[in-house]
């Protein structure tokens, strides 16, 4: 087995060892599930546990990412930009939409799977909603774009596409569908570094910028429990819209650096003990550190981000949602993080470069002396 599929393969088996109950136990009716997408991040998860369950998986993708996962698992090679025809013609009980991001491809995957597929799940996003700066539940409006035929996905579009995307999944698949709306989704195999960067963070050990106070909220999901809501969904025959994060309220900035430096001492065990030192908003915004991408997580809740840690999840706790407790997702995504290659572990695709935290706790330290 190669290096990358042997880590992906521990780090799963550790947290299957962790979580038994809802890894081990197998469903009632096995499924013929296709997934398109499958091997990147949230899609190994579902896998991973899919195969747990006792389903029978299809992956419909270009063949291009982490193709050693999975041998078992047949493939159909295509692309959702027209290349569908591996799809017409085949049946199975579900579809699991992990990689949609472009309304016409949503379309062209749905139209050609509705008369042979029972249920459509699109794993879609709560940036569907123009702002949070009310809580917004599963009936709030998204955001709409001037011109729908726009394709580029970028920080202004991502959100609008992503419900031009939903409504196309539910045309095709009316009453039959189910959409997933989750938040910053955390965990092993999170290639984006987001959430990672914190305990990544302590793991350097060494004074550590933390924003705001220790008591701002944060909204999160591991990507263990999506898969699970996933699976469980299409077992259940469960239909409609859910937003999925951590409920309001259980997790907080606080907590997430508290366990990233204990996570760092018992796993890394740097040389020099991490210890965070907080500024305030008004701090950091003066020295120009980025709210979420410097400071990954973490937005002030002010202006378009007054509701960021407060959207309701109702809905998605009725229908069973479970949240992993931070500690776990933590130190779990700290024992991934320290099996990657080095050139992944130095350099993170979030949070603040090391030369400018230093710069920046440099002057938090001389205004403090100042205002003494």
């Amino acid at each position: 087995m190669k290096r990358r599929a042997f880590l992906v393969a521990a780090s799963l088996a550790t947290a299957s060892a962790a979580a038994p109950g809802r890894l081990a136990a197998k469903a009632r009716q096995p499924l013929r599930i296709l997934i398109l997408g499958g091997t990147r991040f949230i899609g190994v998860h579902m896998s991973q546990l899919a195969l747990a369950r006792g389903h029978t998986l299809t992956f419909f993708n270009r063949g291009r990412t982490k193709t050693d996962l999975f041998p078992e698992v047949e493939r159909i090679k295509g692309d959702r930009n027209g290349e569908i025809e591996g799809l017409k013609g085949r049946k199975w009980d579900a579809v699991i939409d992990n990689s949609g991001y472009v309304p016409r491809h949503v379309q062209l995957s749905a139209e050609a799977l509705a008369p042979n597929v029972g249920q459509y799940l699109f794993v879609s996003s709560i940036s569907v909603y123009p702002d949070l700066s009310v809580p917004r539940d599963e009936s709030s409006p998204v955001g709409k774009l001037e011109d729908e035929t726009v394709e580029k996905v970028d920080g202004a579009t991502y959100g609008p596409l992503k419900a031009l995307c939903e409504q196309a999944a539910e045309a095709a698949f009316p009453g039959r569908a189910t959409v997933l709306r989750p938040g910053l989704i955390v965990g092993p195999e999170d290639n984006t570094d987001r959430f990672t960067y914190w305990p990544a963070r302590a793991a350097r050990g060494g004074e550590m910028l933390a924003p705001g106070t220790p008591r701002d909220r944060i909204q999160v999901l591991d990507a263990r429990d999506l898969a699970a809501f996933a699976i469980r969904a299409l077992e259940k025959r469960t239909y409609g819209r859910f937003n999925l994060v951590s409920p309001p309220g259980m997790f907080t900035m606080g907590a997430l650096v508290g366990e990233s430096v204990r996570s760092a001492r018992q796993l890394a065990k740097p040389s020099e003990p991490p210890r965070p030192v907080w500024a305030s908003v008004e701090f950091l915004e003066q020295h120009k550190v980025e709210a979420w991408s410097d400071m990954p997580v973490w937005v002030p809740a002010k202006g378009d981000g007054a509701a960021f840690a407060d959207t309701p999840v109702k809905r998605a706790l009725d229908a069973g949602l479970e949240t992993t407790p931070l500690r776990k997702a933590v130190r779990d995504t700290l024992a991934w993080h320290l099996q990657r290659p080095a050139a992944e572990q130095e350099k993170l695709k979030a949070g603040i470069a090391p030369e400018r935290e230093r710069e920046v706790l440099a002057a938090l330290k001389a205004r403090r002396a100042a205002d003494a």
